[in-house]
């Protein structure tokens, strides 16, 4: 798969412990965007961070696992980005997304990685 140099870079801000299902939001998109035949996803766990009602998550010592913050990061065509965000609207039910041109410099794979 290739990409081409003008490209978009989807933003999807979500909590660690936000449910699609019973399963966690974070990996019924990351299963999504696969399906549809995104060129790659890539979820980041954030120590702190609040949104919209305020309240802050943090990763402090004595609070293990107080639902942090989550980036999903997704970056294709905005043909294939656009055919997605239905699926988007339709499993979020609080966070952000957001979505910028980018500019891609380098899209490779390992001829000998197979996954």
């Amino acid at each position: 798969m290739t990409l081409p140099r003008h490209a978009e870079r989807l933003r999807i801000f979500v909590g660690e412990n936000d449910r699609h299902k019973g399963r966690p939001v974070f990996e019924a998109i990351v299963e999504e965007a696969r399906r549809q035949g995104l060129a790659g996803a890539t979820v980041l766990r954030g120590i702190a961070g609040f949104g919209a009602n305020s309240l802050v998550h943090t990763a402090k010592i004595l609070r293990l696992s107080e639902d942090l913050p989550l980036v999903i990061e997704i970056v294709d065509t905005p043909g294939k980005i656009e055919s997605f965000l239905p699926f988007l609207d339709g499993v979020i039910k609080e966070g952000l997304v957001t979505l910028e041109g980018v500019q891609v410099m380098f899209y490779r794979h390992n001829e000998g990685k197979k996954g």
